[in-house]
């Protein structure tokens, strides 16, 4: 896997390790229908660009291709590894492919997510499963990029020379070897419960952003053993009931953005 401070904001050039002394939470955030809300515009766009990557790339018609986009899915948390493994594609050029469309007019999310994430508590770190690029698109659209110390995208989980992104437990090892804190500090914030579920197997603890717009991210009777904390928005965080993370002050002189 490609060393995470290669994925560190630019103005945040701080090694990722280098808080491991403090007894902090750790908040490793998705972000598809989790800091942003997807359903409203960009899971439509994703889907199509998704589906016209694999029948470029393959040469079929977009009805096989759309249905072999979401075999891929299903099966392996992304489609790109599925076009890996039994195609030989170049996952760089697909990713680059399947997200060829315009992100900020797409971007929406709750009110104030800027302010909010400032005032959690803890060092902020984004773990998702989407390329590196539109990762770093959508924050910035949203004005939150300058509160993560890095970005871990699909681009960079690969193990052992195959691409393995959330929910891998490979994946959550290597996150916490990375991090070089007790698993225990570590919150994954996330609205897809398999991955939820693998943070908690490797000793993280897990807050699960409910939104009936994801897939996979329904609980049966309300509860899942493995999910700590169950809100709709990030700002639920703030209350400090859960018992995850506390309500900072914001630092004089630095005004909020986002």
């Amino acid at each position: 896997m490609r060393p995470l401070r290669t994925t560190l904001a630019s103005h945040r050039p701080r090694r990722l390790a280098g808080l491991a002394g403090l007894e902090q939470t750790v908040w490793l955030f998705d972000l598809d229908n989790t800091l942003h809300d997807c359903s409203k515009a960009i899971f439509k766009a994703i889907d199509g660009a998704m589906a016209g990557a694999v029948a470029t790339t393959l040469d079929i018609d977009m009805d096989a291709a759309n249905a072999l986009r979401q075999t891929y899915w299903k099966r392996y948390g992304a489609t790109v590894i599925g076009m890996v493994r039994h195609h030989g594609v170049d996952a760089n050029a697909f990713l680059e492919l399947s997200h060829g469309f315009e992100v900020a007019p797409l971007v929406h999310s709750e009110n104030g997510l800027g302010r909010k994430l400032q005032l959690l508590r803890g060092r902020k770190i984004l773990l998702t499963n989407a390329p590196l690029k539109y990762a770093r698109e959508v924050l910035k659209t949203l004005g939150i990029l300058h509160h993560f110390e890095g970005l871990w995208a699909i681009d960079h989980m690969t193990l052992q020379g195959q691409m393995r992104p959330k929910p891998s437990a490979a994946l959550m090892k290597q996150v916490l070897a990375r991090l070089r804190v007790p698993a225990s500090q570590v919150v994954l914030v996330e609205d897809t419960l398999r991955n939820l579920k693998s943070a908690r197997q490797a000793g993280m603890r897990t807050v699960h952003i409910f939104h009936p717009g994801t897939p996979f991210t329904s609980l049966n009777n309300g509860r899942c053993h493995y999910v700590d904390v169950r809100v709709n928005s990030v700002g639920k965080l703030l209350s400090g009931r859960h018992g995850l993370g506390h309500r900072g002050r914001r630092t004089p002189g630095k005004p909020g953005r986002g």
